[in-house]
């Protein structure tokens, strides 16, 4: 199923997603053909089992989508959606399709089936036809809200110029709800967002470096390609080194994922996408030189794009300090069996 998604996904993105297309959602447009393409193709859908009218495609399929819209910077929460409908299809709630997003950051509290708080930095949010909530209480719930029944809606966005705006509701109806099932942890939905933007970085680092070596192939300075030159060339190979840790990392979260997110993975590939969107971007523009700070050029395209996402999720910092904190709970004698299996032991087993 990888290669009949690789081929589709790269030829929608290639014949749809132009720079005229990326212009108009850059002044607040939506991608509505695009958009219209992917939910015919069911990519949204394609970890919804085949019952509930999905693909039933695996997380390991999955990430060949996600690096795509990374790679094509795909102005639209199509990652986003890919996960917000694997996770109502896991608690047993309708993936119907349509625009869709998980909220990580909610104050939402429900009572007789309504809902009342806000949801912060919600991706699209403006654009959503439905968003996505943990509700925290004894027992944690998943919920669905209608969007556009937000009765404030604060138009914000991330560095790449992203919506990601503040939605605040005031007794609106659920339009479903469901418990949190037992042997999924309440930061699944921060987790799972986190592996599908280093799925998305990964892809537009692999972009990047594809770019960024055909400029030094083609731009001449004192009569040879600035590609001859030692200097670039060193500057493309360690762009090379972190664009495959990030590809490999990303990669490996997602094959590690099954059933579900994978924590231990998802956090090594945040990091180290992380760690390759800050030195790749400076390579990328280091490279191109002036020209790729302009707005007409495309580079700026992946670079803001993986300089906003390596914060979303949980940053660097943020999933570096729980990894080590995991690590050193359980002890020394539980790194290897950490390092090589998708889980980490308990902490009752390492004492033994």
């Amino acid at each position: 199923m990888r290669e009949i998604f690789e081929s589709a996904i790269e030829g929608m993105l290639t014949d749809l997603l132009t720079p005229a297309v990326h212009r108009q959602c850059a002044d607040g447009g939506w991608p509505g053909e695009l958009w219209n393409a992917l939910e015919e193709a069911e990519f949204s859908r394609a970890l919804v089992a085949e019952a509930a009218g999905g693909s039933g495609a695996s997380w390991d399929d999955a990430y060949i989508l996600a690096r795509a819209a990374g790679a094509h910077a795909v102005p639209a929460p199509f990652a986003d959606a890919i996960f917000a409908n694997w996770l109502l299809d896991r608690t047993g709630i309708d993936a119907s399709g349509g625009a869709i997003a998980v909220a990580t950051q909610s104050s939402l509290t429900c009572t007789h089936g309504r809902a009342s708080g806000v949801l912060a930095s919600v991706p699209w949010g403006r654009h959503l036809e439905r968003v996505v909530a943990l509700i925290q209480a004894e027992q944690p719930c998943i919920v669905v809200l209608d969007a556009q029944r937000a009765r404030e809606v604060e138009h914000r966005s991330n560095l790449a110029g992203e919506p990601r705006d503040h939605l605040k509701f005031e007794n609106v109806p659920v339009l479903a709800i469901a418990e949190l099932p037992a042997d999924l942890s309440p930061d699944v939905l921060l987790v799972g967002g986190a592996m599908m933007r280093s799925a998305q970085m990964a892809g537009a680092l692999q972009s990047l470096l594809r770019q960024t070596a055909t400029y030094a192939g083609e731009r001449k300075q004192f009569g040879k390609p600035i590609g001859h030159f030692q200097v670039i060339q060193q500057q493309i190979a360690h762009l090379a080194e972190h664009v495959s840790c990030a590809l490999l990392a990303a990669e490996a979260a997602f094959a590690e994922s099954s059933p579900d997110p994978a924590p231990l993975p998802v956090m090594a590939a945040k990091i180290c996408a992380g760690e390759a969107a800050s030195i790749g971007a400076a390579i990328a523009h280091a490279v191109h030189g002036a020209i790729g700070f302009t707005d007409e050029h495309s580079l700026h395209l992946k670079t803001r794009r993986l300089w906003a996402w390596r914060m979303e999720y949980g940053s660097q910092t943020f999933w570096s300090q729980r990894l080590g904190r995991e690590v050193c709970a359980n002890g020394s004698a539980a790194l290897w069996p950490m390092l090589t299996q998708s889980t980490a032991p308990t902490r009752a087993a390492t004492l033994e």
